[in-house]
């Protein structure tokens, strides 16, 4: 009890409510024998000399037992171990090679040595305590008569020095491995002392046919695995944009970043070398919701205490920024960025990876195929029940694997999405899922294909609500949504339309079974039939500068052999490219009249001053066209996305393209709006050849242009670009690039 009561200070409106304290961290005493294991960044203590009975005066002098003099790991880019193993770009100054592949290693005794008499291992340990039944203690033997779970051979002998070649099972544990010589003698085993510099790292391995991760196409793999730089597309499906990015998965300190993921998801070391596990973690992780993950996502457009997701060029900052802070959430982000950064934890681990971009991804808000769409009674939008949205586009990736857990003919691509949008088992994650199992309509196969299939297959309907409040169908679009499925085509700067991957021909008969399949696995459906009307409207397509006057137009046509009449309603409302509506720029009520089997344009024009003020940061806006035929009743519909095109960035460089010589980079912008731009964000990168550089101006006035000047010097050959993006509230997703090539 306080005897002395204290006068309560009077509560500030503004102050928060205090965080709730977290309980303690409870020790796993009394519930495991020991810790988890879940930590690559522990080391388990190894004895330098374990004896092998009681020896009160410590072990005699050793003389006449093999001394090991030096271990060399062979670890420098142009060594055989690097090239072999497809790991030279990496910036590592260790050892990195890729699992069931033989790797060698040199190791100097005091003495030649003698296989008749000399007993010898190479031990591999990771993480705090290591164990062989766990696959985290692994001896490796020389000799045919005795080998473990990974071969070891003498490849050559040279007075004292051997080379041993050392092959890794294919299902090794993926990270980093301490190594170890030891010499058995009579009296114990005695070791070599630990080297952090003779570490190594252990990936997947897709050109080798044992790992489940084996791609059999070697241009594949080259831009899978290979490739540092990627194209990811957005916009809308008639009017593709496409950006530039940076995976960076060979910069230093990114494989680090990496394996420091998977050990703040505090995932058990003995899971890691099971990829599909380590998808379904990543694919977790990299999302901050309910894990402290890598990436804060934020639709808002209220970017005050981080960097937009639009202002990103690259993976790099985002990776080494989460591991430097020890785990600290980056801010922020949207699916483009998950997808990307996600995409180099794949490509970085040896996991061949690629973003993909659907548009007209529905995302439904009640888990059925229905995107509902209501009107009112005179076939007016009705914007507050108009729950479900239909993203412009989104991005998730593949990855390819073998799917030992499902049935043949499910390996291959398979979708991951780290995008927080619905939980999985409990978690914001999604997948593997097969993209083979959702083109078959086989949606029972884990891991949420349901959610995946419903992206690319929901149908939109229009609905018309009588004023007792029940729904009509009156319409059903079974074509808008997934649309088409884009990826950045094999080795060179095209698109390849992947949309056969995941669905069969719109109206083809296989893809009427598929979805009678999906229906079987609990997947709902609107059954109702419309009858097909007599008039058609379109919104053809428009390519409109933002700040731009343009016209809308409808096109009418009408199929009977009478007049028809319709009142009808255009609505465009400016939307962020999750499909969710923002503000309404217009609306016109234009009457039609159309004579017997006539084509009628209706013009409906939009003007700048109109929209330029409300845009959000992809500009796009949606017109929707609704309209009741007075004779028939028949319900008209059309929608449209019309993506407005930003300024560019010019980039220019000069200089000799070579390896270490000085160029210089320009990056030119020209306001061109009647308004100024303040506190402009500058940000540029080139894989390879320039870090990440970024510059402020605090204001761009109209009319007016600016130059940033940057030095560079390449690091390494090769052909690579340089990617510049410009950012600020009033203007987003500027961008611009330029390819180069550097001589050695």
């Amino acid at each position: 009890a306080n005897p002395t009561p204290t006068p309560t200070p009077t509560p500030t409106p503004a102050a928060a409510p205090p965080a709730a304290a977290r309980p303690k961290r409870v020790s796993h005493r009394g519930r495991t024998a020991g810790a988890k294991v879940s930590s690559n960044q522990q080391e388990g203590k190894v004895e330098e000399f374990e004896p092998f009975m009681l020896l009160p005066r410590g072990p005699p002098p050793l003389k006449e037992f093999l001394d090991i003099w030096d271990v060399d790991v062979l670890k420098r880019p142009q060594d055989i171990n690097k090239q072999a193993h497809h790991t030279h770009l990496y910036s590592s100054d260790f050892l990195i090679v890729r699992r069931a592949q033989e790797f060698q290693i040199k190791i100097t005794f005091d003495r030649p040595y003698k296989p008749a008499e000399d007993k010898f291992a190479v031990e591999f340990v990771i993480g705090p305590s290591p164990q062989y039944s766990k696959g985290t203690y692994i001896p490796v033997f020389p000799t045919e008569e005795r080998q473990s779970v990974w071969r070891g051979r003498i490849v050559e002998t040279s007075d004292n020095v051997i080379t041993m070649g050392i092959t890794t099972s294919p299902e090794c544990i993926v990270g980093k491995y301490m190594i170890y010589v030891s010499v058995v003698t009579p009296y114990g085993i005695r070791r070599t002392r630990r080297e952090p510099k003779s570490d190594i790292y252990i990936l997947f391995n897709p050109w080798s046919p044992a790992d489940p991760v084996f791609l059999d196409d070697e241009e594949e793999r080259e831009e899978c695995i290979m490739n540092e730089l990627g194209i990811i597309y957005h916009g809308t499906y008639d009017d593709v944009s496409e950006r530039a990015w940076n995976y960076g998965q060979f910069e230093f300190g990114v494989l680090d970043a990496c394996l420091f993921i998977m050990d703040k998801a505090d995932m058990p070391l003995s899971n890691r070398g099971d990829v599909i596990k380590v998808t379904r973690v990543a694919s977790a992780m990299l999302n901050s919701r309910d894990d402290d993950g890598v990436l804060v996502g934020n639709w808002s457009g209220d970017y005050t205490y981080g960097v937009p997701p639009t202002s990103w060029t690259g993976s790099v900052e985002i990776l080494l920024d989460y591991a430097g802070s020890r785990g600290t959430p980056v801010c922020y982000a949207q699916c483009w960025v998950y997808a990307a950064v996600f995409n180099t934890f794949l490509r970085c681990l040896g996991i061949p990876g690629r973003v993909v971009t659907n548009f007209f991804s529905a995302h439904d808000n009640d888990g059925n195929l229905k995107m509902d769409i209501i009107l009112d009674e005179n076939g007016k939008l009705d914007r507050n029940r108009t729950k479900d949205s239909i993203w412009n586009y989104h991005c998730w990736n593949e990855c390819f694997m073998a799917r030992s857990d499902l049935p043949p003919g499910f390996g291959g691509w398979q979708v991951v999405d780290a995008t927080p949008q619905e939980t999985s088992d409990g978690m914001f994650r999604c997948g593997p899922a097969s993209v083979a199992a959702v083109k078959h309509g086989q949606i029972c196969y884990p891991f949420d294909a349901p959610f995946v299939f419903a992206e690319v297959n929901s149908d939109v309907i229009f609905y018309r609500r009588q004023k007792d409040g029940t729904l009509e169908a009156v319409k059903v679009n079974q074509t808008h949504v997934g649309r088409m499925v884009l990826t950045k085509a094999v080795l060179h700067d095209g698109r390849r339309d992947i949309t056969d991957h995941y669905k069969f021909p719109e109206g083809s008969p296989e893809e009427r079974r598929v979805l009678e399949k999906a229906e079987e696995f609990g997947c709902q459906r609107e059954k109702a039939s419309v009858p097909q009307g007599d008039v058609e409207v379109e919104i053809p397509n428009l390519d409109v500068r933002v700040g731009d006057n343009f016209d809308v137009t409808l096109q009418f046509k009408n199929n009977s052999d009478q007049r028809r009449s319709a009142d009808v309603y255009i609505t465009g409302t400016v939307v962020y490219y999750t499909g969710v509506p923002s503000a309404e720029v217009l609306f016109k009520t234009p009457k039609v009249k159309l004579d017997p089997l006539q084509s009628k344009d209706e013009k409906v024009l939009v003007r700048g001053e109109d929209y330029m003020h409300k845009l959000v940061e992809q500009a796009n806006i949606h017109f929707i066209a609704t309209g009741k035929i007075k004779e028939t009743g028949q319900i008209i519909t059309a929608m449209k996305v019309i993506s407005m095109h930003n300024p560019k960035l010019i980039v220019k460089v000069t200089g000799s393209p070579r390896v270490s010589e000085e160029m210089y980079v320009s990056v030119e912008f020209t306001n061109p709006f009647k308004f100024s731009l303040e506190n402009v964000d500058l940000r540029m990168e080139g894989p390879g050849i320039m870090p990440f550089k970024r510059k402020q101006y605090s204001i761009i006035a109209p009319g007016t242009s600016i130059t940033w000047i940057e030095t560079f010097s390449p690091r390494r050959a090769g052909s690579t670009k340089l990617i510049a993006s410009l950012d600020c509230a009033a203007l987003r997703q500027v961008y611009g690039e330029t390819e180069l090539t550097i001589q050695q």
